[in-house]
Order: C-alpha cells, then sequence, then structure tokens
C-alpha cells in the first residue's frame, strides 16, 4: 500500500549533486524540514516529464515559493549524472532539488514503484506528487495509472497547498 497523508517520510539513501560530485543523502535529511513538494516522474529526458512535468515546475516554482514551499524535490530512478544534466538542461539550479533513485530504493520504500516493460524501461517510480510537512507526508496526488501527466502538475500542487 502506498505511503499515505499522516505518515513520515522513509529514511533511504538518495544521491544528489554537491559541489560538482555526487553526494548520498539521507531522503529524511534532504526532505524532513520545513515544507516540501516532491514529484517524482517515471525517467529523465522521457516525454511526459520533459515536455510537461519538469516545465511545470520550472514555471511555478515562483508561485509555490508565495504559498510557503521551503523546497521542490524531482525525483527519478536515474543515476546522478542523469538527473544533474537533466537539471542543467532546464537550469533548475536554485529553483529545483533533482534527486537521484538509482536503484528504486525510495520508489519501492514509499510503495510507489512500478514496472515500465514498454521501450524496456524496466522498475521505475510512479508518477505523483507529495507534500511534506516537516517529514511528514500530508498531500499524495496519485496518476490513475502511474504514468500520465494529469493530477501531480504544478497547477494541482498549487491547488492543495
Amino acid at each position: 500500500m502506498p505511503i499515505e497523508p499522516g505518515q513520515p517520510l522513509p529514511d533511504v539513501p538518495v544521491i544528489v549533486m554537491r559541489d560538482g560530485a555526487p553526494a548520498e543523502v539521507s531522503s529524511r535529511e534532504l526532505l524532513g524540514t520545513g515544507t516540501v513538494v516532491l514529484f517524482a516522474v517515471p525517467g529523465a529526458f522521457t516525454p511526459g516529464c520533459t515536455r510537461k512535468h519538469l516545465p511545470g515546475y520550472v514555471e511555478h516554482a515562483a508561485d509555490l515559493a508565495g504559498k510557503g514551499v521551503d523546497q521542490v524535490a524531482c525525483i527519478s530512478v536515474n543515476d546522478v549524472y542523469v538527473m544533474d544534466a537533466w537539471g542543467s538542461a532546464y537550469d533548475v539550479t536554485g529553483s529545483i532539488t533533482m534527486i537521484a533513485d538509482p536503484d528504486a530504493s525510495f520508489a519501492q520504500a514509499v510503495d510507489l514503484a512500478i514496472d515500465v516493460p514498454r521501450n524496456r524501461l524496466g522498475l521505475r517510480s510512479q508518477r505523483y506528487a507529495m507534500v511534506l510537512r516537516d517529514g511528514i507526508v500530508t498531500d499524495l496526488l496519485l496518476e490513475d495509472n502511474g504514468l500520465s501527466v494529469e493530477h501531480s502538475t504544478a497547477a494541482c500542487v498549487l491547488d492543495v497547498l
């Protein structure tokens, strides 16, 4: 059963770039303070993620901050170099923390992993957005099929804040 509102964020190692080098950090350390919007995508540079999901969060970063969001973060089952390159391609520096979940351990810990056999993508994260307050899930916006881009957009998150 997927993580639910009222539950704490699991403490799982994830990877981010810090000072140009990969750094393993705890998901709770990274996302457990303040109001955080975490959105997950099935894969960096994939069509829905690149055309709609990430750009919406880039576009609405200031609106989210205006609603009291301290951090916006994107997580995907990709390596940290891919996540860093994707963030650079969309100039997210200072607005979105790009998080690598290379072995899907975070996706599995929140019970939102999905097997995507199409194009042989394998085990990935479902697409979703969650709002966290001091490490506790307050809102979880899931996609009906785990892959569409309808309920987890930045506009949808703004509606629940």
